[in-house]
């Protein structure tokens, strides 16, 4: 368990490792209870998307891991996401 201070503003800074575990980014929204003498923040949209990272066996890179059921990218798939830039 880790502590953390009340600033003069009432912001308190959510440590590294609770942020980066629960995959929080800056501007993320918290609904905030009281329980007895507790305070309680839950993300109020949880991210549905974590991402998971491995290594291309093929290239050696480090990639973002894809669900199962995700539907493959084609060239013409990106070709056509792509007609709208310069």
């Amino acid at each position: 368990m880790t502590t953390t201070t009340l600033s003069s503003k009432g912001q308190v800074v959510l440590p590294r490792l609770v942020r980066s575990k629960l995959h929080l980014a800056p501007g993320t929204r918290f609904l905030c209870e009281i329980q007895g003498d507790s305070v309680i923040l839950t993300p109020e949209h949880p991210r549905r998307f974590v991402r998971e990272y491995v290594t291309d066996p093929d290239t050696g890179l480090r990639v973002t891991k894809v669900s199962d059921d995700a539907e493959p990218v084609t060239t013409e798939m990106v070709k056509a996401l792509l007609e709208d830039y310069p």
